[in-house]
């Protein structure tokens, strides 16, 4: 799918997807209903600036300068169960 440019001659540009050379030559304008011609504008070929070229360029940087992880490891979190019983004779039968 390609992304096309229409203009309405008072209006503001408009763009529609269409399948590569199926465009039409005309649309109906969203704003005042009128004939919007098909024009000629650049294409964009660059992504550069954009948050997806930030996230693989920061992807890419890792790969050769990964992070380097300092100081002790974080807590399991997980605390020893407390028993449920306090009777001693509990503590001699067998475990499941």
């Amino acid at each position: 799918m390609a992304l096309y440019e229409f203009a309405c001659p008072g209006c503001t540009p408009v763009e529609a997807f269409f399948p590569m050379g199926a465009a039409p030559d005309s649309l109906e304008c969203p704003e005042c209903g009128g004939r919007a011609e098909r024009r000629i504008s650049t294409p964009r070929l660059s992504i550069a600036g954009t948050s997806a070229f930030k996230l693989i360029d920061a992807a890419k940087k890792s790969a050769h300068e990964p992070q380097v992880v300092t100081g002790a490891l974080p807590q399991s979190g997980r605390k020893r169960a407390t028993p449920t019983t306090t009777n001693p004779l509990h503590r001699k039968l067998p475990r499941p």
